[in-house]
């Protein structure tokens, strides 16, 4: 795994980390002790193999210690927790992936 430092930027609702240079993001909106997590933006410049999943997995870990539940509303997102089930406990009672 990539060592990364998330950042949550309440301000601007994202979960944030530099990597080369460059910004990578995952927006969110919060309601109720849970967290939608609506659009991963990984700029085209960012090229190293296995970035995406290691960025998805740093924030759900972020997340996890917050003890708050995951909506995942972005698809790339979804299609993580679907390949990851060690994170479906994360998910709110009622969604299933």
């Amino acid at each position: 795994m990539i060592e990364m430092e998330i950042k949550d930027n309440s301000f601007l609702r994202q979960f944030e980390t530099r990597v080369d240079g460059h910004l990578a993001k995952i927006e969110y909106s919060s309601q109720d002790r849970k967290i939608f997590l609506t659009k991963l933006v990984i700029p085209e410049e960012v090229s190293k193999e296995g970035f995406k999943e290691d960025f998805i997995k740093a924030v759900l870990n972020h997340i996890q210690e917050q003890n708050l539940r995951v909506v995942p509303t972005s698809p790339h997102i979804a299609g993580f927790l679907r390949k990851n089930r060690q994170y479906k406990e994360m998910l709110p009672v009622g969604i299933r992936i």
